[in-house]
């Protein structure tokens, strides 16, 4: 096995009650590290420590990021993993009148978890690393929807488009401090939202992966504990499309 050096080490990853976040949080445990594992939803105990965390309430952040200090010691890696969808047409219409928009409260529910609970967790955590004095990772969730847009997902993808403006910003900010900022990208990955689409949308996304195929939550977990390892030390600032070549593939 490849020495990673995360043995013992403490990290947080939010939304781990399920999908990507789950997978990621049961990885980094099979490292041997000491898991919070944050979410508005219970968490298995096999995704680590849980604390029920609302990313997009400060105040909550704050306490559960004491809570962990208190318990374990100094964060070294966080993973801004948690997210949400609220989609709709930015404005809909039909026989020539306008019929719906996006609605202001999912414009804000959005940006509420995506973006201000990405900032919320990276402000909360960021104390503890500079701490620590041995650096850390800060990993952000992306996606590949930002990249290319996605219909009917205005507030979604101004969120993870948002996401990799703070990560190159926080790579700067902290590079001093020896923590590393970087953002993964996802494509299409077999979640409990991908499981509920008609099986003619999922066949459309796999014809438009080189790969050939939906991605599995673990793929993700993966390039999270690659880019928190010791074989990243050298890594910052960095977005990592991890979606089977959909990106080029579109």
């Amino acid at each position: 096995m490849i020495e990673t050096g995360l043995k013992d080490k403490v990290v947080i990853v939010t939304g781990a009650a399920a999908g990507i976040g789950r997978a990621t949080a049961e990885r980094f445990a099979a490292e041997g590290c000491k898991v919070a594992a944050w979410d508005v939803n219970e968490a298995p105990a096999s995704a680590g420590q849980f604390q029920k965390v609302n990313v997009a309430d400060a105040s909550e952040v704050d306490a559960a990021v004491a809570e962990v200090v208190d318990r374990w010691g100094n964060v070294s890696v966080l993973v801004n993993n948690a997210g949400i969808v609220r989609d709709a047409q930015l404005v809909k219409y039909k026989d020539g009148e306008v019929v719906a928009r996006m609605t202001d409260d999912k414009w804000d529910a959005v940006i509420g978890v995506n973006l201000k609970g990405v900032f919320n967790c990276t402000r909360a955590v960021a104390p503890s690393m500079i701490a620590g004095s041995e650096g850390g990772a800060i990993l952000n969730a992306s996606s590949v929807a930002c990249l290319n847009g996605n219909f009917g997902q205005t507030n979604y993808v101004a969120t993870k488009a948002g996401v990799i403006g703070m990560t190159k910003t926080w790579a700067r900010e902290l590079g001093r401090f020896g923590i590393r900022v970087n953002a993964v990208a996802p494509g299409f990955v077999k979640t409990e939202i991908i499981n509920a689409m008609p099986q003619k949308v999922i066949d459309s996304m796999v014809a438009h992966t080189p790969m050939g195929r939906i991605g599995d939550t673990k793929d993700i977990a993966e390039a999270y504990v690659w880019l928190a390892s010791d074989s990243a030390a050298w890594v910052t600032g960095a977005v990592i499309s991890v979606d089977g070549g959909l990106v080029i593939g579109t």
